[in-house]
């Protein structure tokens, strides 16, 4: 790979690991230093995954008018000032906002990191995401790991060592940057506010809608894992830092996996098979957390978890991509990623809400029923399918009848 684009990898591994310091420990933070409740908690992380929502639409605006290298400026330094302005000040009403801010800077950061390794290296097609997206992995991995040792002596620590992290990622991001910035093409990225709500196949864009719902209480199951079960491990007795090895077995599963994944994709070619599959094992997962009380317990579930993950995540992308009209794909990723982040948002909150009033068994089995609503979802989806298929068909037998009749016609 060209050296810009192992820049990337290493700017986006440091701010990986940097986030990955805290987002673990968020919900423990709160609950049981700041004394909140679990639905308050939850309100702060959807408001986190809001702002980190809006930094998405701004990074891509930014990114089309500024170029990579201001727009990750700019959005790092937010974060950076606030990570640095937490690391002094986390009582209940600075940890917030602060948490608000650097959502909304890393969200402006990912999307230009993303759109600057297209530009950069647009002949290397897939090899330069799948590079970024390994290097967000190494980042939870090491992150998660050190965030909840360091954690483990004193929450103060954690959140000097997230300041600097960050900004070691902002002086690589300045000393190396900007002679990525005269090599970017704006028109390599898009953004769904910068083409418009525009639909031009209305079942192409049902079918997304579709498919975007199962995705949605795929992400509002998954992320309990990062709000709701890290607060429950702890009433089991389970240290911090033995949880958040949880989340370093996901890492690194995800990066050592690979070579299983593809063996088994070669085997489940349809990415609808693969949602069905992924979603399956999701159910096992948490059917398994209804009896679990010890860290190797919740260590067993994260594998099969992870599992399901793997095959979920880069399918449902894939069948977006499968829909979308020529001209139209930015749109259609982008509406893909935003519910991605929307469940992400909803899930502290409904898990919060839920764990409050009752016990997490209750909610484990609320989860099971709703990972029954994906099976919905793809089933309309095929249905959906089939008819554009039959439509294309059909068009494609008018298309020839009528050059059947012109050439009659000519002789």
């Amino acid at each position: 790979m060209p050296k810009q684009i192992w820049l990337l990898i290493l700017a986006m591994a440091i701010n990986v690991t940097a986030a990955s310091f805290l987002w673990p420990l968020n919900m423990i933070y709160m609950h049981y230093e700041l004394g909140t409740t679990l639905a308050f908690a939850g309100t702060v992380l959807f408001l986190n995954q809001g702002a980190a929502i809006i930094g998405n639409l701004v990074g891509g605006t930014l990114f089309d008018r500024l170029g990579g290298y201001r727009t990750i400026i700019l959005g790092g330094s937010v974060t950076l000032v606030s990570a640095i302005t937490l690391s002094m000040f986390h009582s209940l009403v600075p940890y917030t906002i602060l948490l608000i801010c650097i959502g909304f800077g890393t969200g402006v950061v990912v999307p230009a990191m993303y759109a600057l390794a297209a530009s950069v290296w647009p002949e290397g097609g897939r090899r330069p995401f799948n590079a970024i997206y390994v290097a967000q992995n190494i980042g939870v991995a090491a992150g998660t790991a050190t965030g909840g040792l360091v954690a483990s002596f004193s929450f103060s620590y954690a959140f000097m060592s997230n300041a600097i992290l960050f900004t070691a990622f902002y002086l690589v991001v300045f000393f190396t940057f900007k002679p990525l910035g005269k090599k970017t093409d704006t028109g390599t990225y898009s953004t769904v506010a910068s083409q418009g709500f525009k639909i031009y196949n209305t079942k192409s864009f049902v079918a997304l809608i579709v498919l975007s719902i199962g995705f949605f209480i795929a992400w509002v199951a998954y992320v309990q894992w990062q709000s709701t079960i890290a607060t429950y491990t702890i009433d089991l007795g389970i240290p911090v830092e033995q949880y958040t090895i949880i989340w370093v077995i996901n890492g690194l599963l995800i990066i050592s996996g690979q070579p299983l994944i593809k063996i088994v994709t070669r085997f489940i070619t349809s990415p609808k098979v693969q949602i069905l599959a992924g979603n399956t094992i999701f159910i096992l997962s948490f059917i398994y957390l209804l009896q679990a009380d010890t860290f190797l317990d919740f260590a067993f579930g994260m594998v099969i978890l992870t599992l399901g993950e793997m095959l979920v995540w880069p399918a449902v992308p894939t069948i977006a991509a499968s829909l979308a009209p020529k001209g139209r794909e930015g749109f259609y990723q982008g509406i893909i990623n935003s519910v991605g982040t929307g469940g992400r948002m909803v899930g502290p909150l409904f898990g919060g809400l839920i764990a409050d009033h009752f016990p997490m068994v209750t909610l484990f089995g609320l989860l099971i029923i709703l990972l029954l609503v994906p099976y919905f979802s793809i089933f309309v989806l095929g249905r959906i399918q089939r008819r554009l298929q039959e439509e294309e068909s059909d068009e494609k037998d008018e298309d020839e009848d009528e050059v059947e009749e012109e050439e009659k016609v000519n002789v």
